[in-house]
């Protein structure tokens, strides 16, 4: 299969080739896309090096699929080019999860609702795929009434430049700074811009986007989200309340039984998720599973997943794989 990868040489883009090589997805020929500026560049796939190409003649070589991953602009203007080529757009951006017309997709939660006209595919935000992968099984079987979560976000998340401005600090060397405030030893109570109420993009992302994976406007949904000097991955803190009340032992069964989830939950041997241990990995991980002993049929747990790999580069790639399996590939 003929693959293109546009944001080949950002930081998801490159994890993307790694996890496109990991899995063996089917690549026959790839073609790294990247903006004016790195076209010529080489990239290497699987021990071989490939030439940067540019968008228009990405599309001339008729790939079958393009995993986007470079901003959202980009996308708005580009994904529907593709599209009418007769190509399959998987993208990484913000731009097209909340348009009504396209699918927003975590294989695992919603895979079935893929059909042979989606041209244009959207991966969700990092931090709402690792929730909704937890979130989905226990709402089959108790009913979530009301998710409240707190993020610790890798600096990952904001990409190259800001894993280079938490190293400099470390190093006690001046340079370029991603964020407003310096992050080492630092945790800033913002990820994404502000809107006029107070709350983020990245908040709001989380809030809508649970809905419309999950496919239940009823999830009353609050997000603070806040960024952290840490690389392996992102962290949430999420209290969680049903409408019917449960067992912490099925809880527990329920999620260790959950594809693409990961139980970590034994506190007496100091087995909990955690970015050291999540990173480079595909799997979700949960644990602190703990009843709310302030409010009936409520819980509290910790997830935490490679915000990289699960929450962009992975989830995109197992979309392509769902739709391969599909026959819609």
């Amino acid at each position: 299969m003929k693959v293109a990868v546009v944001g080949a040489t950002g930081l998801v883009g490159t994890k993307m080739l790694q996890v496109l090589a990991e899995r063996n997805f089917p690549v026959t020929e790839l073609l790294p896309v990247a903006s004016e500026k790195s076209i010529g560049k080489e990239v290497e796939f699987k021990g071989k090096k490939y030439k940067v190409v540019g968008m228009q003649d990405a599309i001339d070589a008729k790939p079958a699929l393009a995993v986007f991953s470079a901003g959202g602009s980009t996308s708005l203007e580009w994904a529907p080019k593709f599209a009418e080529a007769g190509i399959t757009v998987v993208d990484n951006s913000s731009a097209w999860r909340m348009d009504p017309t396209k699918k927003l997709v975590v294989p695992e939660v919603n895979g079935n609702v893929l059909t042979v006209t989606d041209k244009i595919i959207a991966n969700p935000n990092c931090s709402t795929i690792q929730m909704v992968l937890v979130l989905k099984p226990l709402h089959d079987k108790y009913k979530i009434k009301r998710v409240v979560v707190s993020t610790y976000q890798s600096v990952t998340g904001t990409g190259v430049k800001a894993v280079q401005q938490m190293m400099n600090e470390r190093n006690g060397v001046s340079g370029e700074m991603a964020y407003k405030y310096p992050i080492d030893q630092n945790a800033i109570p913002q990820v994404d811009s502000f809107l006029p109420d107070g709350y983020t993009k990245e908040e709001m992302k989380m809030v809508n986007e649970t809905k419309k994976i999950i496919g239940d406007d009823s999830i009353a949904v609050t997000a603070t989200c806040v960024r952290i000097p840490t690389m392996g991955g992102h962290s949430e803190s999420v209290n969680i309340e049903f409408e019917n009340d449960f067992d912490l032992d099925e809880v527990r069964s329920i999620l260790g039984n959950t594809p693409g989830v990961v139980l970590q939950d034994s506190p007496e041997n100091f087995i909990y998720p955690m970015p050291l241990t999540a990173h480079d990995k595909d799997e979700t991980f949960v644990g602190r599973i703990r009843r709310d002993h302030t409010q009936p049929n409520t819980l509290n747990c910790w997830i935490v997943s490679d915000n990289l790999r699960k929450g962009a580069a992975t989830n995109a790639v197992q979309i392509a794989e769902e739709l391969m399996k599909m026959g819609l590939l």
